[in-house]
């Protein structure tokens, strides 16, 4: 199985870009997970939907040829950030990629709710026209108090938070497989 994370934050040492980077490392045996950029993205702009930049359309095709996506995102002021939201604005236009592509969304924050805001904001996004992304309902990924749990390195060091992950992982995977069957 091929999946795109999209990571919502543009930060080099972002905790989500290492959350991302720790489920593409541990889970490489079970799918591959290619993490996709977003920070080179123009705004989205309907005036040059038609015609847009090959970093646009390459990020688009990385979208349409995965079987799925994992959207990971950080909460900024309770919702999710403008780069990730110009990212969607840009695969719900013309091709509209993500109809019927299933969604997975994890996040990490400082706080102790992890992204439970912003991942609730996002669902509802995937939900829209044009964008129609099925998503598995209980199956949230929130890490709180990531600074505590990553290493220098950007470890996830916390036994707990990876059991967690994994249970999500075991849980997922199944569903994104037949989700993604019946989209193909």
């Amino acid at each position: 199985m091929k999946i795109a994370a999209i990571v919502g934050s543009t930060r080099q040492n972002s905790y989500n870009l290492k959350l991302a980077k720790h489920i593409q490392k541990r889970y490489e045996d079970r799918f591959t997970l290619q993490i996709l950029e977003i920070g080179h993205l123009p705004f989205y702009n309907q005036d040059i939907e038609h015609d847009p930049s090959s970093e646009v359309t390459d990020f688009i095709q990385n979208v349409a040829d995965a079987d799925a996506v994992l959207w990971v995102t950080p909460e900024y002021n309770g919702t999710i950030s403008g780069a990730l939201k110009n990212a969607i604005d840009w695969l719900s236009r013309i091709d509209q990629v993500m109809i019927g592509k299933p969604s997975w969304m994890v996040g990490a924050s400082m706080g102790a709710l992890g992204t439970v805001k912003a991942q609730a904001h996002l669902r509802d996004i995937l939900f829209a026209p044009g964008l129609s992304s099925p998503v598995l309902p209980g199956n949230e990924v929130l890490v709180g108090a990531v600074h505590e749990k990553m290493d220098e390195q950007g470890n996830l060091i916390d036994e707990g938070t990876v059991a967690f992950i994994d249970g999500a992982v075991d849980n997922v995977l199944p569903w994104l497989e037949k989700q993604s069957a019946v989209h193909s």
